[in-house]
């Protein structure tokens, strides 16, 4: 704690700390012009997403599919690629993983679970992956390629889940595009947290009654084992080099290639991870309107924020994504208590955002500035001690 002081790197919380309040202040002027109160709205939001046990939980269950996606974007960013595909990949990783406890049923049991979550990474990182060996290899722009595959991803989910997926009772003229039902030993149990004897006297557990799963403890886990590989692994350290400098990287011997396709690949994995767990834990069956939101609830371009939002780092990425599904979730207690617009909502989370994510610029800068210092070179102490012998 004291080297952390003495560092200077608390001073980096300051900036996003006034981001956030100049945020909170904007748009209050925004609910002022609407005749609402700023106070009562935000109190509103802040009850919706933590006010109760049930509220806490659904802004968890409403991070999880953020987290990975974020997660996978920290790879892809620090590798030098910009992943806007998560929403594709989401779909992609879930359309894979389901076909796995719908084709075994209930005869594998729980293992049918590591290998739904293995065929959704697998597919995710193979829809990403195709974006870095575009890249890579014929210089595709990957904003271009990750949005068209999104569009790809989401007409290709319509196809199965009015064809070869579709749940066989609802086949018909007015049949609901979703998959059946998967075996109850393939879906992810519920998350509950026995309390403390000296706090829980009557054996209470919390979340037992909420809709959160263990798909929050994946996410954790994946975090810490992505942070493990970009800072403390060799693969990680060229990915971070390649994403730096790609001609210095090159010189250097590294294949840059080959790291830009293995950091869309994992950026991919993570995203598809985040489709198959919302299956596994939530729905248990694939089912969509027909947008990729219907299914993905804009948990692709979240999770691009909240990656943003973290500073880049896995583990960052958690309370980052924690702080915008509470936003989700308090946003609509406050559209009900205080009658403010969804479209008003949107554009709240948007300037918190732009303010949030704006800090880091300064931050960042400030980091450079105290790099260079920390690495200045002393002046060389032969001169004076020649003097001292003369």
């Amino acid at each position: 704690m004291a080297s952390f002081l003495r560092s200077g790197r608390i001073f980096d919380i300051i900036p996003f700390l006034l981001a956030l309040l100049l945020a909170l202040v904007v748009a209050s002027l925004l609910l002022v012009a609407l005749n609402v109160n700023p106070f009562d709205a935000y109190g509103a939001m802040v009850q919706g997403a933590v006010g109760t046990e049930n509220a806490f939980a659904e802004t968890l269950v409403k991070a999880i599919p953020i987290m990975f996606v974020a997660i996978g974007i920290c790879v892809a960013f620090r590798g030098g690629v910009v992943n806007i595909g998560g929403e594709g990949q989401m779909i992609a990783g879930a359309l894979a993983g389901v076909t796995v406890p719908l084709a075994v049923g209930d005869s594998l049991g729980w293992l049918s679970i590591p290998l739904a979550i293995g065929a959704g990474f697998l597919a995710g990182a193979l829809y990403g992956g195709l974006a870095g060996f575009l890249k890579a290899y014929f210089d595709v722009n990957e904003i271009l390629s990750t949005i068209m595959l999104n569009q790809i991803a989401v007409q290709l989910m319509n196809f199965m889940l009015n064809g070869p997926l579709l749940d066989p009772a609802e086949a018909g003229l007015n049949h609901v595009p979703k998959t059946a039902r998967i075996a109850d030993a393939a879906q992810l149990p519920r998350l509950t947290i026995p309390l403390p004897a000296f706090f829980n006297a009557e054996n209470v557990e919390l979340f037992a009654r909420t809709r959160l799963h263990w798909g929050l403890v994946i996410a954790i886990i994946f975090a810490i084992l992505t942070y493990v590989l970009l800072w403390r692994t060799s693969i990680g350290y060229r990915i971070r080099a390649v994403g730096q400098n790609d001609r210095a990287s090159r010189y250097a011997g590294i294949s840059v290639k080959r790291y830009t396709v293995l950091a869309m690949f994992l950026s991919g994995g993570f995203a598809g991870l985040a489709g198959i767990v919302q299956v596994l834990g939530l729905q248990y069956r694939l089912q969509t309107d027909g947008s990729p939101a219907g299914f993905t609830a804009s948990a692709g371009f979240n999770g691009i924020v909240a990656a943003l939002f973290g500073g880049l780092n896995p583990l960052g990425a958690l309370p980052a994504s924690v702080f915008f599904g509470g936003l989700l979730v308090g946003a609509q207690k406050m559209q009900r208590e205080v009658g403010v617009s969804a479209s008003l909502i949107t554009a709240i989370n948007g300037i918190i955002v732009i303010f949030v994510v704006s800090s880091q610029i300064f931050v960042t800068r400030r980091r450079a500035r105290r790099r260079v210092a920390e690495a200045e070179i002393p002046p060389d102490p032969a001169p004076e001690k020649v003097r001292q012998l003369v």
